[in-house]
């Protein structure tokens, strides 16, 4: 972890972070023990749910988050380091970007929204830095549930987002 910075190491070891698929670290902290039925959720999901899901998500230096989507909504929190850019890409072929953070002159939000069934990656405001965020998905997060995202039909169907879209790949 020695091209990290320091409080970014402090917090991997302290919160015992874990490397994510999709780039950076985390560690779930919570999941419902109740669940919903599979009968009761939308088609797009293969069996049934928690009602919640939540971790912490450290994204540090030059590292992103890769393009992905998931079934459900997902609520990121802002805890410390760097503001991030959160890249949302839409099924009706819209583009738009969530900036997530403390600096409200950079219109940065404590909290923000990415819709389910959207594509979206993450890089940090400042790549010297890291980031330390919740994220917060319901119902449930299950592994069935993400889709990383192919590289060539993004890059056809956003032409004008190419050099976004290769940066989160």
């Amino acid at each position: 972890m020695s091209e990290l910075p320091r409080r970014a190491e402090e917090l991997i070891r302290y919160l015992e972070l874990e490397p994510h698929r999709e780039g950076g670290y985390f560690r779930e902290v919570y999941r419902s023990d109740e669940r919903l039925p599979h009968h009761a959720l939308p088609e797009r999901y293969r069996g049934d749910r928690a009602f919640a899901t939540a971790i912490y998500f450290l994204l540090p230096g030059r590292q992103v988050s890769r393009l992905h989507r998931l079934c459900s909504d997902e609520v990121w929190h802002f805890y410390e380091g760097s503001g991030v850019r959160i890249h949302v890409f839409d099924d009706d072929d819209r583009y738009h970007e969530l900036r997530l953070g403390a600096d409200h002159t950079r219109s940065e939000s404590y909290q923000v929204v990415v819709p389910g069934r959207t594509w979206f990656g993450v890089h940090l405001t400042d790549e010297t830095s890291f980031a330390l965020a919740g994220c917060t998905v319901a119902p449930g997060f299950e592994y069935a549930d993400f889709t990383m995202a192919n590289a060539e039909e993004l890059l056809n169907r956003f032409p004008d987002h190419k050099a976004v879209i290769r940066r989160l790949l």
